[in-house]
């Protein structure tokens, strides 16, 4: 059971005002707007939606290869697909906004941990945050297989 003391309680207060400035942030204003541009536009919806259900198909294509009989059909049929959810304006601002979301909270991950201590590893989905915040020089466990110096 965990009690509640004063530290704690200004842990949560911090916790909550950066929650508050993560949601008022530009990037998330940016994800916000370009999500609403592509989910509100109902024939993108259904795009989308197509695409999703032919993604089942060629994973189910993807375990038989070849061998399977809708095989050609299906691979060409979702890269028609895939090219023109790519091709749309809408599609690639989310993409872009998605990106730099993530990035706002790598960085900010990458902040908190290494307040808590520098051999804190922070997993992060850019490279360049991986490489600028990583602790290489405290072994990774992998033997070197990260790149650093272990």
């Amino acid at each position: 059971m965990m009690i509640m003391t004063s530290e704690w309680a200004f842990i949560l207060d911090e916790a909550d005002e950066l929650s508050a400035m993560i949601l008022s942030s530009e990037q998330a204003q940016k994800l916000s707007n370009a999500y609403n541009d592509v989910y509100t536009d109902d024939i993108l919806v259904h795009q989308i939606s197509t695409f999703n259900r032919m993604k089942e198909q060629y994973e189910d294509v993807q375990r038989f290869g070849k061998y399977h009989p809708d095989y050609h059909t299906i691979m060409k049929q979702i890269r028609q697909q895939k090219r023109s959810l790519d091709l749309d304006e809408r599609v690639a601002s989310l993409k872009i906004a998605e990106n730099d979301f993530q990035d706002l909270l790598d960085e900010i991950s990458l902040i908190i941990g290494k307040s808590v201590s520098e051999a804190v590893k922070v997993p992060v989905s850019n490279p360049f945050f991986a490489t600028s915040g990583s602790s290489c020089g405290t072994g990774c466990g992998t033997g070197g297989g990260c790149s650093c110096s272990a």
